[in-house]
């Protein structure tokens, strides 16, 4: 494994003598804590460490804990001296001589940790395939990575110690079906993310938050085919034609642009190329002032819909200029949190709810503050983020139901309302507000996967499977989420090898060994099923079957009692 220090050459330069003491503390604490893990540090490299261990999984594990180490550290320190690591891991053999450890092994963990967000371990495929069923981490496929100087492309997972989030959070799979992409009748369109050319970090959150309103608004119109946002930023971090994208997303027109903003101004540049030619069909710049934010995007939106020669009614139009709000601040706020929002994890979710809070507090009329507020504690219920879970359901309903009141023309107040009542058990009302917000937005994949999981609960399977097909289309790099509620749908059918073959595309496969050990179960494979139960019992300690049961939003009691049966003959009922 080696970690290493993100802009240690700022921190130096900033404070070298501080910077240097508290480094020199971390890393003396780190050193000791390896030993912890079957773990020993064989070199210290100013700024990072090398160490090597006995198993891939106690490599992992050190690997999350060193960020936990840190986290804990910084807690004392300004935001801008706080040292942040990133890690890589590797598994393989290695040459030992008086001087250290070397080999092709050692430099591809070297440069997966160079590759590495920060504060995230990075792990090659060698090292996945170890520690997947093993630790209840989350894990996102990364795809094959081209690392520097080395001469074949590396798999590469990204590994989040908090597998709830990991769930919902877009990635791509080892082995997509091919015909899963095939191209839309429909004029189809991906918005890759707009990039910040203003130099400037904290305006990421401006560019990315102009792609996501272009998708979402985009979105709403039925005569176009639109590719759902965690696709879409995927390819975020990856420099690549228009036609590459194209390819990997089977679309026809390609949308990208750029922000910069400089004092009270904003410029905005947006081209459309048709992928098949790798022709421009059509580039605009926008150049105003920053209070006219609001009036830039419609422009945008309406340009890139009148370049791909659709005809959208008069109505359609004003449907997305209601949804603006009246203050520039409170749309900030949004902006940044949808920066967080998505990103999946406990301490994104609560900045998440806080920038929402703060964009009400300007704005009270803000229906789509209010929905993404009810979205944060609709997660913070899912995974028990939050220390009053059932209060957080309650307060979700309450902004769901404020956010509709306010602008009952956005789908994303009805989605949230979908999911809260499914989970308070009203299943008509539940079907009812996703076939609302589909009305509105016929493409988002969330939503059709939501939906999906609200119809299986109610008992209606085959369409539920209708809707996920769709949603996997329109989000080619869709979430674990999307398997195991495929995954559920086929239970409830008897489809056992289909739900087997489902959920082994997971990656996170500790979250699908329940289903997975109830259908080899249900299929007579009672040793394999053992197996899986006693691989769950590990990664999922407090697992209480009788509780899980409860919680079971199905409509038809045969539903749930047909998974516990399939539980209890795997042997999650044992001690």
């Amino acid at each position: 494994m080696f970690a290493d220090v993100v802009g240690y050459s700022r921190l130096m330069g900033e404070n070298e003598l501080d910077t240097y003491s508290a480094l020199k503390s971390l890393i003396s604490q780190l050193e000791s804590t390896c030993t912890n893990f079957n773990g020993r540090v064989i070199e210290v490299r100013g700024d990072g460490i090398l160490a090597l261990f006995e198993t891939a999984t106690s490599a992992v594990e050190f690997g999350v804990e060193l960020h936990r180490i840190a986290s804990q550290h910084n807690q004392a320190r300004p935001e801008n001296q706080r040292i942040k690591f990133r890690a890589g891991v590797h598994l393989g053999e290695i040459l030992i001589d008086e001087r250290g450890i070397h080999g092709d092994n050692v430099n591809i963990a070297a440069r997966l940790q160079e590759i590495a967000e920060p504060e995230r371990v990075y792990v090659s495929a060698a090292v996945y395939d170890q520690v997947c069923n093993r630790l209840r981490y989350g894990y996102e496929f990364l795809g094959s990575r081209q690392l520097k100087n080395i001469i074949s492309p590396v798999s590469t997972y990204c590994v989040r110690s908090e597998v709830s989030g990991a769930t919902l959070a877009g990635t791509m799979r080892p082995d997509l079906p091919v015909d899963l992409l095939d191209r839309p009748d429909t004029p189809s369109v991906a918005i890759l993310p707009f990039s910040s050319t203003s130099g400037d970090e904290s305006d990421n959150w401006i560019a990315e938050g102009l792609t996501d309103d272009i998708i979402m608004n985009l979105s709403k119109f039925r005569n176009l085919f639109i590719i759902a946002r965690n696709s879409s930023f995927f390819f975020k971090t990856q420099s690549m034609p228009p036609k590459e994208a194209a390819q990997k997303l089977n679309v026809r027109y390609i949308a990208r642009g750029s922000v910069r903003r400089s004092a009270n101004r904003i410029r905005i540049t947006a081209e459309l190329v048709d992928a098949s030619t790798e022709r421009t069909i059509w580039a605009e710049r926008f150049d105003r002032k920053i209070d006219d934010i609001f009036d830039i995007l419609d422009e945008v939106t309406e340009c890139i819909v009148a370049a791909t020669a659709v005809m959208i009614e008069s109505h359609e139009k004003q449907r997305m200029v209601k949804s603006a709000p009246s203050d520039l601040e409170a749309y900030s706020s949004v902006l940044k949190g949808q920066h967080h929002i998505f990103k999946y994890t406990r301490n994104d979710n609560r900045k998440a709810q806080t920038f929402y809070q703060s964009a009400l507090e300007r704005d009270g009329g803000y229906a789509r503050a209010a929905a993404a507020l009810s979205r944060t504690l609709n997660i913070d219920w899912r995974y028990s983020w939050s220390e009053d879970s059932s209060g957080a359901l309650e307060k979700a309903l309450s902004f769901a139901q404020r956010s509709i009141e306010l602008d009952p023309t956005d789908a994303r107040g009805f989605g949230e309302l979908g999911y809260v009542n499914l989970y308070r058990k009203e299943h008509d009302a539940a079907l009812q507000s996703y076939q609302r917000a589909l009305a509105l937005n016929p493409n988002d994949a969330d939503m059709h996967s939501d939906y999906a999981d609200a119809l299986a609960h109610y008992g209606d399977n085959e369409t539920a499977i209708t809707h996920l097909q769709q949603a996997m289309r329109l989000n080619p790099y869709f979430p674990d989420q999307y398997l195991w509620h495929l995954g559920g749908a086929y239970y409830n059918l008897r489809r056992y090898e289909d739900v087997i073959e489902t959920v082994n595309k997971m990656n996170n496969p500790t979250e699908g060994q329940r289903m997975l050990a109830a259908s080899y179960a249900q299929l007579g494979q009672t040793d394999l099923a053992r197996q899986i139960t006693d691989k769950h019992r590990t990664a999922h300690p407090n697992f209480s079957l009788s509780r899980w049961a409860t919680v079971q939003p199905d409509r038809l009691e045969e539903d749930t009692q047909h998974l516990v049966e399939g539980l209890k003959k795997a042997g999650f009922d044992r001690a």
